[in-house]
């Protein structure tokens, strides 16, 4: 992906989306090092991550307990954009963020309701499972 460009997860400050370098592209691009700083950044850059096809992202920033053990991606898979609906301050280490992540697969709309729930393990977060809203 071109750094210059939006980033996936669609982030806005002031009026302005930010580039994708300078949102998920830092935790995408070096996780090890750069990993995300709260769970709606690690909501976000997982978002992206499924968007670009960063199976090793996903399967990193995953609480082993409820980690798969791989990724597919369905190649007839258009991902057109998310909603954060709420983020709720993290409750020690524990954290929830509720989105709506919409796609069209091979041609129908899909819309993806969730409240995730993350969890802080040596400073870093992790996607642990979600709760489907309806």
């Amino acid at each position: 992906m071109t750094k210059s460009l939006s980033c996936p997860c669609g982030r806005i400050s002031g009026k302005r989306q930010l580039t994708y370098e300078s949102c998920c592209g830092r935790y995408l691009d070096d996780y090890h090092n750069t990993p995300a700083p709260d769970p709606e950044s690690l909501m976000r850059s997982r978002y992206s991550a499924f968007v670009l096809g960063k199976a090793e992202y996903l399967l990193a920033t995953w609480a082993p307990e409820t980690r798969p053990s791989a990724i597919d991606f369905d190649d007839g898979t258009k991902w057109l954009g998310l909603d954060v609906r709420a983020v709720d301050p993290p409750a020690g280490d524990q954290a929830w963020v509720e989105f709506v992540a919409r796609s069209r697969i091979k041609g129908r709309g899909v819309r993806l309701h969730e409240r995730s729930r993350f969890v802080r393990r040596d400073g870093r977060w992790f996607y642990v499972d979600g709760e489907m809203v309806s």
